[in-house]
């Protein structure tokens, strides 16, 4: 009998020992080395070359000149906000990879996808359900006409030899960590075999120029199972988001080769799945009868896209010895940051008082032009006066107590013209170039400090 050849692996990076090691050299991380099998000599079998029809071209060196400049072909999606995120379609040969915590609708949101593809064949391949679980689930969904194959496997030798058969146009794999190679004598979900199964499934999308989307699991850190390698392997990244007990979800883009990673899309769970959300400034901002004091609206960015969302805040008297600062949605850095221009530019004594801060919709924001929706939401709930349910706020804070202006100006007023909103406040500077006869619906207040903002809204 042959001796098994063990070796030890980072469950984080994916560095390889011979010994098992206590701190990771390649991302510092402790106590993350794992033995695992290595495969026996001479036994690789790369089950995907024996039907690839493409054959990868031996490299050599290129000219950059003489590089054709030809656009890839994309395959064009139904669902609008899935097209958006990957920046216009799947390309040919490209690897996806998407992450999200259970139950978020991953499954949902792939299933969808497989069978509203027109005239595509889609082979669905699963290693966590049955076949009636898949099909009940796809009735819930509906589907007419559709050719979406459905595959319950989980070894890469026979999923291969189906795809064979099937000869698809888009392969789903849900999940690769439940995936196992014979090239590896690891058990499924270890750092060896995730990374052997990815790999298997890229090299074989190169070579045929079959677009793959692989579904992750994600850890109690909230990062992709598996070795952090996976993520550099593939083309795209894609993080399904969202509370499970809220109906909205968001699907970012974390890395994009073929496309912007600022895109943002955003679905409502409904009985019958997953429903694009076309407009979502419109479920994001709460619609209140009475006016209450804390909340401000803020224009944003995310990607190409303008959205309006709330920033609500309390602030009230420290219960206890120490003050609390929470935020929800927001870097609660920047918030400490905000609440000392306050201090110090405006004169509110906030060190000896609680601040909360949260914005609607479970979504995170990111742009620093909600910094002045923020600071009038703290103000306005310590002072206890609610603002004008129509007015907006587009400008960045600086330490000085300075509203600086912020990008794509226009698009944001033409999105807060477009919902009914009667004034915007932005900053003053870098005004010029704004033509202010294109907004007739909308009055547009330049302010350059905090202060000003203080006295135009409190008096």
């Amino acid at each position: 009998m042959a001796k098994l050849k063990t070796s030890f692996f980072c469950q984080h990076c994916g560095a390889q020992s011979l010994k098992w090691i206590g701190k990771c050299p390649s991302c510092n991380e402790w106590n993350s080395y794992v033995e695992e099998l290595l495969e026996p000599a001479g036994s690789e079998v790369k089950v995907w070359e024996k039907f690839s029809e493409k054959k990868i071209k031996a490299a050599k060196p290129l000219l950059i000149t003489d590089i054709s400049l030809a656009e890839d072909h994309r395959l064009q999606l139904p669902d609008r906000e899935l097209n958006r995120v990957m920046g216009g379609g799947l390309v040919a040969g490209s690897v996806t990879l998407l992450g999200g915590e259970p139950g978020i609708g991953k499954s949902t949101l792939m299933l969808q996808l497989a069978v509203r593809l027109p005239n595509l064949k889609v082979l669905y391949i699963s290693g966590e359900e049955s076949e009636q679980q898949i099909r009940m689930r796809a009735e819930r969904i509906g589907f007419n006409d559709t050719q979406c194959y459905i595959l319950t496997e989980t070894a890469t030798s026979s999923i291969f030899n189906h795809i064979a058969q099937v000869e698809p146009d888009l392969i789903i794999v849900d999940s690769v960590q439940t995936l196992q190679s014979g090239l590896i004598e690891s058990s499924p979900g270890s750092v060896s075999q995730i990374r052997e199964c990815a790999n298997e499934f890229l090299r074989f999308a190169k070579a045929n120029g079959t677009p793959v989307i692989l579904i992750g699991h994600i850890t109690k850190e909230g990062t992709i199972a598996g070795p952090k390698v996976l993520e550099h392997m593939v083309d795209t990244v894609l993080q399904f988001e969202g509370d499970r007990h809220h109906i909205y979800r968001i699907l970012r883009a974390l890395k994009n080769r073929f496309g912007s990673t600022a895109e943002l899309g955003i679905y409502e769970m409904q009985g019958a799945g997953l429903k694009e959300v076309d407009n979502p400034s419109e479920v994001l901002i709460s619609q209140k009868e009475h006016a209450l004091s804390g909340s401000a609206i803020a224009c944003t960015m995310e990607g190409l896209r303008p959205m309006l969302i709330e920033a609500q805040s309390l602030v009230s008297s420290a219960v206890y010895g120490m003050p609390q600062r929470s935020s929800t949605g927001f870097d609660l850095r920047r918030l400490n940051m905000l609440l000392a221009v306050l201090e110090k530019r405006c004169g509110f004594k906030l060190a000896t008082r609680d601040v909360f801060l949260n914005i609607t919709g479970g979504i995170r924001v990111e742009d620093p032009a909600i910094d002045l929706a923020v600071i009038c939401a703290v103000l306005s709930s310590s002072e206890d006066i609610p603002l004008n349910q129509r007015i907006c706020f587009a400008g960045e804070v600086g330490l000085s107590g300075e509203i600086r202006p912020v990008n794509r100006i226009e698009q944001r007023i033409r999105e807060s013209e477009k919902l009914g909103f009667e004034k915007i406040f932005c900053s003053r500077y870098k005004m010029q170039s704004l033509d202010m006869n294109r907004f007739a619906g909308i009055e547009i207040v330049p302010v350059s400090r905090v202060e000003e903002v203080f006295s135009l809204l409190f008096g």
